[in-house]
């Protein structure tokens, strides 16, 4: 295991998160050197089960839960409420993630718990943001992504729009989370040690990443629709099948590139044309050009075309599965793989960036089995007893087994 000194060093975050937004968060933070203090219900995050299970926890709370110390309390009882508010005047971060007003029912929301911390730094992530005439609706990823904007121009002209395979708003609202937790970590610093709120929305997340569809259409009046493999006014740019039965992303949009790519393809008759000089030109014949590549790729390997347009300087890339991801050796070479162990058995989870050259993050344990760090926490940061222990497991504020 590596060492040295991290970036949060010596911040502490009390996490009361459940599945993605929340805890991928700050499973960030924790990375980058924060002691991130995991409360969960005495049943455990749901993820804990979710997808693949081996040795009764889910692979996927291996790398979620990474560096992560585990404490159960059940928020729905007094007695948990007030062990939450003693954790939250040792801390420094506080990531959330619960429909907006649960905390503030609990007795757990912002002027609460600044009033004894002045200094926390309040992070809430929902699907509508604290605040406006949704702000109470449910909002999961797969809806925001949809409310943002993002499902809109995702897919095939004329067919339903497409979802990834991975919950893409709750991970770019955990990134934006952790951005804006770490941007309210320097205000206080140069503040005084006044801490604030960061209110993350998931759909305001996804709608952060619409590029210039807004100016597009408000000063122009065009809305911009899905468009399959290609992307709207810029060409070439798209997938191609290639007679290995594997596709071949190339991008061929600045004008010398595409003069080469076209070369490269055995059009030079294209690469020279006026007409083809510019982006304007080639949006203009995009079909043309399109039915050209795709002719091409279809008479050839993925690895010739790949190895042809490498060496004409064109951007391409094959479409990677995680065991391609496994095999290659720029994965390898950036140490996007991290190996830990659970009982024993090596697992690969993957890295986290971004990379910093001086202060990098890393994975000091996976993610670990549930309440494993209530004797330190309870008893090491908040005093408790033995006996407060077990009393806590017999009124249920606490799992039996976890005293």
């Amino acid at each position: 295991m590596t060492t040295g000194a991290r970036p949060l060093d010596g911040v502490r975050v009390i996490e009361l998160g459940q599945l993605l937004a929340g805890p991928f968060t700050a499973t960030i933070l924790g990375y980058f050197g924060a002691e991130v203090i995991k409360v969960e219900p005495p049943g455990g995050d749901p993820v804990r089960g979710w997808r693949i299970i081996r040795d009764g926890t889910s692979l996927w709370y291996r790398s979620l839960g990474r560096n992560k110390k585990s404490v159960t309390l059940d928020l729905k009882s007094e007695r948990g409420r007030e062990l939450v508010l003693q954790l939250l005047d040792t801390a420094d971060v506080l990531v959330e993630n619960f429909r907006p007003g649960a905390m503030e029912a609990w007795g757990l929301g912002p002027e609460v718990v600044k009033a004894r911390n002045p200094g926390l730094v309040y992070a809430r992530i929902s699907g509508y943001g604290q605040t406006g005439p949704y702000a109470n609706k449910p909002g999961y990823a797969s809806v925001t992504e949809g409310f943002g904007g993002f499902r809109y121009i995702n897919g095939e002209p004329g067919h339903a729009p497409v979802r990834p395979n991975i919950s893409l708003g709750d991970t770019v609202a955990g990134l934006h989370a952790a951005l804006g937790i770490a941007l309210a970590l320097l205000q206080r610093d140069k503040a005084g040690g006044e801490g604030q709120v960061v209110d993350v929305a998931l759909y305001e997340s996804i709608f952060n990443l619409m590029e210039g569809i807004v100016p597009e259409y408000d000063g122009a009046g065009i809305i911009r629709e899905p468009s399959g493999t290609t992307v709207t006014g810029i060409v070439p740019t798209n997938t191609y099948h290639c007679d290995d039965g594997k596709y071949v992303v190339i991008g061929g949009n600045g004008d010398s590139i595409f003069k080469r790519l076209m070369t490269a393809a055995g059009r030079s008759d294209m690469a020279a044309d006026p007409a083809l000089a510019d982006n304007a030109g080639r949006v203009q014949h995009e079909h043309e050009i399109d039915k050209a590549l795709t002719l091409w790729c279809g008479r050839h390997s993925s690895v010739h075309i790949i190895s042809v347009l490498e060496e004409a300087g064109v951007p391409v890339g094959p479409i990677y599965s995680v065991a391609d991801m496994l095999q290659d050796p720029q994965y390898q070479a950036r140490g996007m793989f991290e190996q830990v162990e659970i009982d024993g058995k090596p697992l690969k989870i993957p890295a986290i960036m971004p990379r910093l050259e001086s202060t990098p993050g890393r994975t000091d344990w996976p993610g670990s089995s549930l309440g494993s760090h209530n004797q330190e926490i309870l008893q090491g940061l908040l005093g408790l007893g033995d006996d407060d222990l077990q009393a806590l497991a017999a009124d249920g504020v606490i799992c039996p087994g976890q005293a």
